[in-house]
């Protein structure tokens, strides 16, 4: 049994990520290949914006959304501890100081209700962050960023394909940030991301600044990164939006059978009633979590724990300012198997060991 089982949807794939593969090595274009276009016009067209930047990782998506608002030293943005340290780490390198905000117990997810109050004359921007396949609270995010005139960045490195009040994931702010990496529901076979907006200035000034700041060939009046998206993985990713939807559907079938069969006393996933989740983790809140994770490993069931220490709490993003919610869920959290492909039987497996490590 896998955590994420892509060996499966490779061998519903196979022969167009293989012929999709073998099309790049025909024109041996690898670097902003033909690919890499047509990957831009679907995921803008998915997401419902105009504007999508293919780059090589999501954290580079983070980044270059960032750096096209110009936010560095002196600067402050907001965002959540809870995530992976990308979040925080992009807003670091580019010398700001990241300001966390508290989640909401029940979703994993920014609090909006606490953004405010964070809110100082050097507040440059927003960066909710939708977890576990969730949206953020957008539509009031939006309304505050709007209300002081600071712009949103959604990070939807887990969330693209969910929906908030039937708006995508990755088109419901000015900018947006996923990734690509291969455990994400729409994965490449490496790393990759995009970025999105509805600006068309700053999609332009994105474009230039994942190719070293450059305007034309050898004229580069911005420091920029090297930030562009293999046509290999292009390609992969192609083949997988053919797919993606009924994925999707699968997801959600997966994480209602869970939701029917775990015991009820469990803090399973709570899914805003305005929202749609694309379920790129199930997780689940227990106590004695050790314990459980053993007897789980036992069984041989795999699991995972995302996030065990908030940002906050990291070494290099330390703020001694507490962030209750967000703590105790890291000291709560697990996520069990949770793929389209996940069979009953095993699924099955894992209910009856999940509930046979809380009864213990």
């Amino acid at each position: 049994m896998q955590l994420i089982d892509l060996q499966a949807q490779y061998r519903r794939i196979k022969e167009e990520v293989d012929a999709g593969i073998h099309r790049v090595l025909d024109h041996g274009k690898y670097v902003m290949g033909p690919e890499v276009e047509t990957l831009e016009q679907r995921l803008a067209d998915y997401a419902g914006i105009p504007h999508c930047i293919a780059l090589a990782s999501g954290t580079d998506a983070l980044l270059v959304a960032m750096m096209a608002l110009d936010i560095g030293p002196g600067d402050e943005v907001i965002t959540t501890p809870f995530t992976f340290i990308a979040t925080g780490e992009m807003i670091g390198l580019l010398g700001a100081k990241p300001v966390f905000v508290d989640i909401d117990a029940d979703t994993y997810n920014l609090d909006a209700e606490l953004i405010e109050a964070k809110i100082t004359d050097r507040t440059k921007a927003i960066v909710p962050v939708s977890l576990f396949g969730q949206m953020a609270d957008m539509q009031r995010i939006n309304e505050i960023g709007a209300a002081h005139g600071i712009p949103v960045i959604e990070d939807a490195a887990q969330s693209f394909g969910a929906t908030f009040n039937g708006q995508r994931s990755c088109g419901a702010s000015e900018l947006a940030a996923t990734s690509f990496f291969p455990a994400k529901p729409l994965g490449c076979y490496g790393d990759g991301g995009a970025a999105f907006t509805s600006d068309a200035a700053l999609a332009e000034k994105m474009r230039q600044l994942r190719n070293h700041g450059q305007t034309a060939p050898y004229h580069h009046p911005m420091l920029g990164i090297n930030g562009r998206l293999d046509t290999m993985q292009a390609a992969v990713l192609l083949a997988k939006l053919d797919v993606f939807d009924d994925e999707i559907a699968r997801r959600g079938r997966v994480a209602a059978r869970y939701d029917d069969m775990l015991p009820s006393a469990l803090n399973k996933p709570h899914i805003d009633a305005r929202c749609t989740s694309v379920y790129a983790q199930y997780t689940v809140q227990v106590d004695d979590r050790d314990r459980v994770r053993a007897v789980l490993n036992e069984a041989g069931i795999p699991n995972a724990v995302y996030y065990p220490v908030p940002l906050n709490r990291q070494p290099a993003l330390y703020s001694d300012v507490p962030i209750p919610v967000s703590e105790a869920a890291a000291e709560r959290v697990l996520s069990i198997p949770m793929h389209p492909y996940l069979s009953e039987s095993d699924q099955d497996r894992v209910v009856e060991a999940l509930t046979s490590a809380l009864k213990n």
